[in-house]
């Protein structure tokens, strides 16, 4: 999208301003796969669980998580873990494009994730229809998956989204 230019501003280079995806831009079935990944340290994990008053011991008594089977340390929040996934997929699909989450489903996290973990995420678009209600916008539904660096699965997630469609004026 090409930003406007001032009056008596001399022609410059074009320019393009980051953004996520128009609704016409997206198509079912297309896997986004989200770079960088997000390396998860014990400081994001302790904010996190901190911020959110959440008291696990699991998140943040070493001494408790360290003598506990079957993992013996503690465990990143399952909850950032799943707003780092969506939040990883930000840029690349819905900068500034998305209206509102309509909601969340089928969330799993089939194996933990620990502190120094690398977190990849990956979307998947599974439907797209035009919104009934609301004109210049459409409905779309993301399957989100997480997998650390060695390709685990540590977190997946559908994920109802109202998006923008083109606004008639960009490019």
């Amino acid at each position: 999208m090409s930003e406007p230019k001032a009056p008596g501003e001399s022609a410059g280079p074009r320019r393009v301003v980051q953004r996520g995806l128009w609704f016409e831009e997206f198509e079912t079935g297309v896997v986004y796969e989200h770079r960088p990944g997000r390396t998860i340290t014990e400081a994001d994990n302790v904010l996190f669980t901190t911020l959110t008053m959440n008291t696990q011991a699991l998140h943040l008594d070493a001494a408790f998580a360290d003598a506990l089977p079957p993992f013996n340390q503690r465990l990143v929040n399952s909850m950032f873990t799943l707003s780092t996934v969506v939040g990883l997929s930000v840029a690349q699909l819905t900068q500034g494009t998305i209206v509102a989450n309509l909601g969340f489903s089928e969330i799993a996290f089939p194996k933990p994730l620990f502190h120094g973990d690398t977190l990849y995420a990956e979307t998947l678009i599974t439907d797209k229809r035009e919104s009934k209600s609301r004109p210049g916008e459409g409905i779309l539904t993301f399957a989100h998956t997480g997998r650390n660096q060695h390709g685990d699965i540590v977190a997946t997630a559908v994920r109802k989204t109202l998006v923008r469609k083109r606004p008639a004026d960009s490019e």
